[in-house]
């Protein structure tokens, strides 16, 4: 068992410790795992959305994700974060993947789901600074290679829903 310790806790994250063979430390962050939802309408528009984001100090497009909380599966997550981010629910969720978003420095993993033909829900509105965007499916694929969407993550997701046969390039 590889022994790690707490150097630094937050409600967001934990700066962890190791020490490796040679005695040096090696520090990693631990944070919750993401959920990212890859979802379509019925009419195969793309389910994205437009918020502010203080790490890169402006708004980012990106595909509805949080964490998910303790206690919480990720497909429940993903469901929680949809309904949220944009006042819409899915009914199947398909899981793409399960990746490691930073495989040098973080702990966490990020669940990727696919959800088909979302509706909008009775009684729910987008939370306040989503900004609900639906791209036809051609363009939300052209967005992630032209740089409006820039998330990485989000990217791998879109391309997990691609690599799927989910999605499709071109009409």
């Amino acid at each position: 068992m590889v022994e790690r310790s707490i150097v630094y806790d937050t409600p967001w994250c934990r700066l962890v410790e190791q020490k490796l063979e040679d005695g040096n430390p090696y520090y990693m962050l631990d944070v919750a795992d993401y959920v990212t939802v890859i979802a379509t309408t019925s009419d195969r528009r793309v389910v994205l959305v437009r918020q502010h984001r203080p790490v890169i100090g402006r708004v980012s497009l990106e595909f509805p994700s949080g964490h998910v909380d303790p206690g919480e599966t990720a497909e429940l997550a993903g469901r929680r974060e949809l309904l949220e981010e944009t006042g819409l629910a899915a009914g199947s969720m398909e899981l793409l993947g399960v990746l490691v978003p930073d495989i040098g420095r973080l702990t966490n993993r990020m669940w990727c789901y696919f959800a088909a033909d979302v509706q909008p829900a009775a009684g729910h509105q987008p939370e306040a600074g989503m900004t609900v965007v639906m791209a036809a499916e051609q363009d939300a694929l052209a967005m992630a290679t032209d740089g409006r969407i820039e998330h990485a993550l989000n990217i791998a997701a879109l391309y997990l829903a691609v690599g799927k046969g989910l999605l499709r390039f071109g009409a």
